[in-house]
């Protein structure tokens, strides 16, 4: 499982979301940097996983379509 974040966009907390990430999958690789999805990321909190966009209004709801996309793909 790879995990794609900005450590650049306003809509995502960086800190918070990185140590819940590895809570969902602590052997995941995290590749933090610029993903170019600036226009998204200026209100909205993102995540991609395995090329996949993730985005929610927030970082709460973010982490539930996470979970239901990282637990649909393990079983």
């Amino acid at each position: 499982m790879v995990f794609k974040i900005c450590d650049r966009c306003k809509g995502t907390n960086l800190k918070t979301l990185l140590s819940k990430l590895k809570e969902i999958d602590k052997n995941a690789q995290i590749q933090i940097g610029c993903q170019n999805l600036c226009g998204i990321g200026r209100s909205k909190s993102f995540v991609i996983i395995n090329h996949i966009p993730i985005i929610a209004e927030n970082e709460e709801e973010l982490l539930q379509k996470i979970r239901e996309y990282y637990y649909s793909t393990k079983h």
